[in-house]
């Protein structure tokens, strides 16, 4: 059995972060992930300054693509106007493995099956154990469900679910644009851009409300690539979505049980605005990491509950 301080389940920027915050201050941490990375992640990708500043680099150090949006095109309900913004796009197959390689801890692509607290020591699998244990596995984190299920249970009005797709394409348009509530969707739509050839689009939006109204996901997903064949964004692409689902920012009532921590989307912190969530993630993972380190009480209070702040560049 391998045995060390911090077992950390996820290998996200949430798993990343409390790795390397560990890291710096001497703490032995294992990040374990079901996958190898760099890995395939769709993700619209939005970062700020305030977030690169959290994973210790800037705009001008960051190694792989990175597209600078200073204006969004914004659509509600049909009524349009550009929104100035400082914001950044990444591809998260770059910025996951970038930053679990700044972490430097070791790593194993481990499928997490079984968790138990033995005497203090929590033992995964009967193969690897640890005093403290970080859940940043996303949605359905094995942390989770297993120490926080019943405690913490997760509001379904909270939940988002999402298609969406990045490929290489012409781009011909380099314009970020978001369209929100059209057709009805509880939710919005979007066109990301990206360095290197690359576009993100996708659309999201709250799965109660979806079926409140007898509505599907999959028919905002048509109207959206409708949308773009008609306006030219994206022409003769055969659409492979992918489909997943993640929770709004929410009060649980537990996001610590003895030494075990949830950070990122196992805990469900991303925007109530925006849906946004490698910042709250990162940032979560930081506070984990402070709170072994110092051992003192671990909150979120400090995580933004709303994306439009940052996206003005109002917070830095």
């Amino acid at each position: 059995m391998i045995k060390t301080d911090v077992l950390i389940i996820g290998g996200g920027p949430a798993g990343a972060a409390c790795a390397r915050r560990l890291k710096q201050e001497g703490v032995r941490a294992i990040v374990l992930d079901r996958s190898a990375f760099p890995r395939y992640k769709p993700c619209a990708g939005w970062v700020t300054p305030r977030v690169l500043k959290q994973v210790g680099m800037d705009a001008t150090s960051y190694p792989f693509g990175l597209t600078e949006f200073k204006s969004f095109e914004v659509s509600i309900n049909g009524i349009k106007f550009r929104l100035p913004t400082q914001q950044y796009s990444i591809r998260r197959y770059e910025f996951d493995q970038w930053c679990l390689q700044m972490a430097e801890a070791e790593f194993h692509i481990h499928d997490v099956h079984e968790i138990r607290l033995e005497k203090g020591e929590y033992i995964i699998d009967e193969a690897f154990s640890a005093h403290y244990l970080v859940g940043a596995g996303g949605t359905h984190c094995p942390v989770y469900r297993t120490f926080f299920s019943q405690s913490s249970p997760r509001k379904q009005s909270a939940l988002i679910v999402a298609q969406e797709e990045e490929f290489h394409y012409d781009v011909k348009d380099a314009r970020c644009r978001l369209w929100f509530l059209e057709n009805g969707l509880p939710g919005y739509a979007w066109y990301v851009p990206k360095k290197d050839g690359y576009v993100n689009i996708g659309v999201g939006g709250s799965m109660e409300q979806l079926k409140r109204g007898g509505d599907t996901l999959k028919n905002h997903w048509n109207l959206l690539v409708k949308k773009l064949e008609e306006t030219d964004l994206v022409r003769g692409h055969e659409f492979k979505p992918a489909g997943h689902s993640y929770y709004l920012r929410q009060n649980l009532a537990e996001i610590r049980s003895g030494n075990a921590f949830l950070v990122g989307d196992a805990l469900g912190l991303a925007t109530l605005d925006m849906g946004e969530g490698i910042g709250p993630a990162i940032q979560s993972g930081n506070l984990a990491a402070e709170s072994i380190v110092n051992e003192t009480a671990y909150s979120v209070a400090p995580i933004l509950r709303y994306s439009f702040p940052s996206l003005l560049g109002l917070r830095k």
